[in-house]
């Protein structure tokens, strides 16, 4: 069977629907204009379907072609993904690895694991996307990251083509200004009831990691809608320094307050009974090869989850 389309096309519209503009995808791919254009018109003669809308000088996908990038997008990954396993048997332990992770770990852990990892293995590329978990999880399906850490809920749909293992535990903690009652009197753990007598300060309602935040609380009877929020922020970052300027309480990962812990800028208070913890997954793709490099990274997340504590 004949394919109605060559590698160099699906390059060519991917740079197109990344750019918007055939001018541009023609110089990040060393054409010329003509030449590239002559390419999409071919590809859209044999498929016998326009992918390009080019009405008013602009350049969008029509339905059709966002059916056809997110095909080709794939392909190109498995295309790259084979020249990495043929670069690993010929070159050894030498190669590049697309690491992906969630927003909170992208942030806050995964430099620390990407730190450890380079001193390591200082000869492999790595290559990291922050995102959502869906984002990431869809990714990683689609074979355009090799593995990665998440902490959100992972869609079940995409379920059946991942392999989902446990980590480690990320607890969600309590943190108040070092100028609350509560801290002053060296109080380190409260009722669950004089939760709703705080003053909190949230990310905003649409955030993921806030509904995440929030349902894991629901989830230990917490009663979140009962909470005094008074204000709400875009960053985990403007939080921590909210929180430390004494204008109210907030839930945090722990692993996003190592810094603040070594310069005491906030106290952490437990609430009694009740410990709030999360399970951060490793990802990866069921069909994926395992490069070396791959290898090299999943065995050190191994050796860290031995011997950290997050």
């Amino acid at each position: 069977m004949t394919l109605p389309f060559t590698l160099q096309q699906l390059r060519i519209i991917k740079a197109i629907a990344s750019e918007k503009s055939f001018t541009r995808a023609s110089k990040i791919l060393f054409m010329s204009q003509p030449s590239l254009s002559k390419q999409i018109k071919t590809l859209e003669h044999n498929l016998g379907i326009l992918l390009i809308n080019r009405e008013n000088q602009k350049i969008s996908l029509t339905e059709a072609g966002k059916v056809f990038i997110q095909y080709s997008e794939r392909i190109l990954a498995l295309c790259e993904e084979s020249c990495r396993a043929l670069n690993d048997l010929k070159n050894g332990d030498r190669g590049t690895l697309i690491v992906g992770a969630s927003q909170t770990i992208g942030t806050y852990l995964m430099p620390r694991i990407l730190a450890l990892f380079a001193q390591d293995y200082p000869q492999i590329n790595l290559t990291v996307y922050v995102d959502s978990t869906r984002i990431i999880a869809k990714n990683v399906v689609d074979r355009i990251i090799d593995i990665a850490v998440v902490g959100g809920n992972i869609p079940e749909e995409l379920k059946k083509d991942l392999t989902i293992e446990s980590f480690v535990e990320d607890e969600l903690t309590l943190i108040i200004p070092k100028s609350h009652p509560f801290a002053l009197n060296k109080k380190k753990s409260i009722n669950k009831d004089d939760l709703y007598h705080l003053n909190f300060i949230t990310l905003n309602s649409n955030s993921t990691i806030r509904k995440f935040i929030d349902n894991t609380l629901i989830q230990n009877n917490i009663e979140t809608k009962q909470f005094n929020i008074i204000m709400q922020l875009n960053s985990i970052e403007a939080i921590k320094t909210a929180v430390s300027l004494g204008l109210g309480a907030a839930f945090v990962s722990s692993s996003a307050i190592e810094k603040e812990i070594k310069l005491k800028t906030i106290e952490i208070v437990n609430i009694k009974n009740i410990k709030i913890t999360r399970t951060l997954s490793i990802i990866t793709n069921r069909e994926s090869y395992p490069s070396k490099a791959f290898e090299f990274f999943y065995n050190q997340l191994g050796n860290l989850k031995n011997t950290t504590k997050y």
